[in-house]
């Protein structure tokens, strides 16, 4: 682990197993590992640090995070500061090309991590980074240190040649894992914008065909607290006399379950816009969405899951329970619950307007709510959706590159979750190029978690060509 610093000082890592330790003489990762090592190893130390965001890590390591990015930036002659708000701490650099009337690229990245535990289930420990088969295993290895980490890299390493051939700006945060917005209302108040944007957290296809995303969903997430007496009763007297606050929930759920086909009340999907038929057409080249869902060994919603697997996911709305707390599941107990808990959140398609449907939500909720019984509703976090031009000239360019570095035409695709920043970028007018190497088997927030040796290439090599083509802007 690290030994500690104060803010803007540089710190020192204590190696307590140096990567190349662990690939044997003869394995054929050595040569590849060698000739990336100035790379790893300073990715190694990043990934010791445990910068989780979730639940239960450390505020200063979260800083030192942050700060360690910064270094990288100062390393290399740009400057940076590292803003620490009211959330967890920004970075944000800036690296100059030798050319002065070159186009500014902002990359965009985060260091914060969710929580290792259970950490019994790792094979080795989450914040000891570890090779083994070609893989290296850390907590962030893939989301999103690891991802990231290429472009920043590279900059720097340009930028210290002097060699650098666009202006570049770092944005990196604390909070992504956590929907925090510190990084989407910097972006938003920052007034020089920026020609487009370039963030590598997202994934391939599989293997072998790399993506780039056009469009992420937007969120609203809620709780609901209902409490219905002061405390759980005997349900051999007063049951079927008094209300129940597992049925009370149940019930209002209820006014915004989607239907049997997923499909969710015209209220929640105010303010869709389709897709053209250019990318429905593109989703329709690409395999089964019935194998998505069975290789995870998912039940399909409806026999057309498989089919509108694309559509459903990336073009429309949904609604899902996260988690319901009621009465005692542990044991056999004759109450009648005096409380109920859910989490619950809507994914908003393109078009919506997370203000909009969160009021629609909240609405709906309180007005299914029983008279006389106290209900709560909350709107913990949103974030909204977006979507990008793929016949943009940074899209266009991207497109060029990507498929000159892996020899594969990238596939043009969405995903169902949220980026919040990705918003903000959308909002200024900032065309953004969001790519990635990540793949399901990296196991992202799981247990052993991981990021391929040759994910890292290719994101080293895309980044390179990327600042390249770019300067062309």
């Amino acid at each position: 682990m690290g030994v500690g610093s104060t803010p803007g000082q540089r710190f020192t890592f204590r190696y307590t197993v140096p990567l190349a330790r662990n690939l044997s003489s003869n394995s054929p990762w050595r040569q590849k590992m060698t000739a990336m090592s100035p790379m790893l190893e300073q990715l190694d130390e990043w990934l010791r640090i445990p910068s989780i965001s979730s639940g239960g890590g450390d505020p200063a390591d979260l800083l030192r995070a942050a700060e360690w990015a910064g270094d990288r930036v100062r390393a290399a002659g740009g400057s940076c500061e590292v803003l620490e708000g009211n959330g967890n701490p920004l970075m944000v650099g800036e690296l100059r090309s030798h050319n002065e009337g070159a186009p500014t690229v902002l990359i965009y990245g985060h260091y914060d991590v969710q929580s290792a535990d259970p950490v019994e289930l790792w094979s080795s420990p989450p914040f000891e980074p570890e090779i083994r088969d070609g893989r290296l295993y850390a907590r962030g290895a893939c989301d999103d240190k690891g991802n990231f980490f290429p472009l920043l890299f590279v900059a720097c390493e340009l930028a210290a040649a002097a060699t650098l051939p666009v202006h570049v700006r770092i944005l990196v945060e604390g909070e992504e894992e956590v929907g925090g917005d510190s990084a989407a209302r910097w972006v938003a108040a920052d007034p020089r914008g920026a020609d487009c944007a370039i963030v590598f957290d997202s994934d391939m296809l599989d293997e072998s065909t790399p993506a780039i995303t056009l469009g992420v969903r937007g969120m609203v997430m809620l709780s609901i607290a209902v409490r219905v007496a002061p405390r759980d009763l005997h349900s051999g007297i007063y049951g079927g006399s008094v209300q129940n606050a597992a049925h009370v929930l149940h019930d209002i759920l209820t006014a915004v379950m989607p239907g049997p086909d997923g499909c969710l009340r015209d209220e929640l999907r105010s303010g869709i816009t389709q897709p053209t038929e250019s990318e429905l057409a593109a989703w329709r080249r690409l395999r089964s969405g019935a194998e998505v869902i069975s290789e995870v060994g998912a039940l399909p919603l409806d026999h057309s899951s498989g089919h509108a697997y694309y559509f459903r996911n990336w073009a429309d709305a949904s609604l899902d329970v996260h988690g319901i707390a009621t009465g005692d599941a542990a044991q056999v107990r004759t109450i009648v619950p005096a409380t109920a808990d859910c989490k619950l959140s809507v994914r908003l398609a393109p078009g919506q307007s997370s203000d909009e449907i969160a009021k629609t939500l909240v609405g709906l909720l309180n007005g299914a709510a029983p008279r006389d019984v106290e209900v709560k509703v909350e709107v913990v976090s949103t974030a909204e959706p977006a979507v990008f031009d793929p016949e943009s000239a940074p899209l266009r360019i991207a497109r060029s590159v990507i498929r000159e570095v892996t020899g594969v035409e990238p596939a043009l695709t969405r995903v169902g979750g949220s980026l919040p920043v990705l918003a903000a970028f959308a909002d200024r007018g900032i065309p953004t190029i969001l790519s990635g190497f990540a793949l399901a088997a990296d196991n992202m927030h799981g247990a052993d978690e991981s990021f391929r040796l040759e994910s890292l290439r290719l994101g080293e090599a895309t980044a390179r060509a990327l600042y390249a083509g770019l300067a062309d802007l």
